[in-house]
């Protein structure tokens, strides 16, 4: 699943800094926060995983042979629903709409896209394509390795409509507690412009090995011991006022589902290059 799959309008551009384009992907993965990302969502039925997969693997072969510049990192879900996330960056709406010029132009991989589309649905119940914009404000520690990267943690916050600025506050809260009990800490916030209810946040964190969340969970542990007095009220608000749900899930990148540059497939030829 990708954004090409699906017709999507082009939202909330005029927000958005549209100075440059995804050159900067096109010479491999993301090395700083993405400004944009467009996710799309499967609901994979049940027993139907390793037959997903294999189909959905000549997404990433059709975009190599076109020689596309737009990569994607594949998830599988480890908790929750038995889904597959597509996480696509951008900077821009407007490379977005660049995008998909490119591809309406190329009548080989428009037509291998339609088959690949229309052959998914013997493997999932349903699909929700998602954007949301950085808000590097929100964002703490420094942007991870991509392509070392292999779990993901995702977190969803629906909050009460009115209650945005709430929430802000108390994630910048929780952030500043965060740092004092682990400096190295690292995780990225999203807010969510189209394709779900809202208001919605999305938090990303990542390890490279599994084990790591259990330092993860440790140090949220200590976070909470290290809020002051005014932290620990603000979270507390928000948690009681502001929040309707929040929803923690953990993922397992999928590097046969994934579209990634060469240079980083070569980097590590185990993991990325299917035997």
């Amino acid at each position: 699943m990708y954004l090409n799959r699906i017709t999507l309008s082009l939202w909330m551009s005029a927000t958005l800094a549209l100075g440059s384009t995804n050159l900067a992907f096109a010479q491999g993965l993301p090395k700083t926060q993405p400004k944009l990302i467009t996710v799309g969502r499967e609901e994979v039925k049940v027993g139907r995983n390793a037959d997903h997969a294999k189909h959905e693997a000549g997404w990433p072969a059709a975009f190599e042979k076109a020689k596309s510049p737009d990569y994607y990192l594949a998830l599988t879900s480890l908790t929750g629903p038995n889904e597959a996330w597509y996480i696509a960056p951008s900077e821009s709406h407007m490379a977005l709409g660049e995008q998909m010029k490119r591809e309406d132009k190329d009548p080989v991989l428009s037509a291998e896209l339609a088959r690949l589309s229309l052959g998914d649905a013997q493997y999932i119940n349903g699909v929700q394509t998602f954007q949301a914009v950085a808000r590097t404000d929100l964002s703490v520690g420094t942007f991870p390795d991509i392509a070392k990267a292999r779990f993901y943690e995702i977190t969803v916050f629906r909050v009460h409509p009115g209650h945005e600025v709430q929430f802000e506050e108390a994630a910048k809260a929780y952030a500043s507690a965060r740092m004092r009990a682990e400096p190295k800490a690292g995780y990225r916030i999203y807010e969510v412009i189209a394709g779900m209810p809202g208001p919605a946040y999305l938090e990303f964190s990542s390890v490279e090995d599994y084990g790591e969340f259990d330092q993860q969970l440790a140090a949220k542990v200590a976070t909470w011991k290290e809020t002051t007095p005014e932290e620990k009220s603000r979270l507390q608000r928000c948690l009681t006022e502001g929040i309707i749900s929040y929803e923690v899930n953990r993922f397992r990148l999928d590097p046969v589902q994934s579209y990634v540059p060469k240079e980083t497939r070569e980097q590590d030829r185990d993991f990325w290059i299917a035997k």
